[in-house]
């Protein structure tokens, strides 16, 4: 369990659905407090449709109050953050305190444009391989990717053990 543990899940339109829905709601089950953080107030739709509130906009946030950093995946959702700048100090700034930072499917694309991927193994969707290794990341094709702080996913199939190696790093 971890009780009392603040997650903040970075999102915004676009998102693929279960990868956003899924991990928030293992998360939450396993007593997490998780909160849904956009670039702008109401709600954010996914790819398939789902709705999602949002918790609180990005330029409300401090990350001193989180312990984790999810980044959902979908092609639009992370393309769409690592085209703005304050998303992408976010990230930065969050991967740079060494608290967890978990990125699924394309979301390492943020992980990319934030810096943090140069010598470090990570997994995603396999078209970001390329993306990957140009950024000097060891490109790894397996379920989940740990390496220090970063937790990396391919897809949704992965959800499960990518969910379980963020509530890992946080017990």
């Amino acid at each position: 369990m971890i009780e009392g543990k603040k997650i903040i899940v970075l999102a915004t339109d676009g998102f693929e659905d279960s990868e956003l829905k899924k991990p928030v709601e293992m998360l939450k089950n396993a007593g997490a407090d998780v909160k849904v953080v956009s670039l702008e107030s109401g709600e954010i739709e996914g790819k398939n449709g789902t709705k999602v509130s949002v918790d609180a906009t990005l330029s409300s946030v401090n990350i001193a109050d989180f312990d984790a950093l999810v980044l959902p995946g979908g092609v639009v959702n992370p393309d769409a953050l690592r085209m703005d700048e304050s998303a992408v100090k976010f990230v930065k700034d969050f991967h740079a305190t060494g608290k967890t930072t978990a990125a699924i499917c394309h979301a390492p694309w943020l992980l990319i444009e934030a810096g943090a991927t140069s010598g470090k193994t990570i997994t995603s969707w396999p078209s970001l391989k390329t993306d990957l290794e140009n950024s000097g990341a060891n490109w790894v094709d397996q379920q989940v990717a740990i390496d220090g702080n970063i937790i990396t996913s391919r897809n949704p199939d992965d959800i499960p053990a990518f969910s379980q190696a963020i509530i890992d790093a946080l017990n």
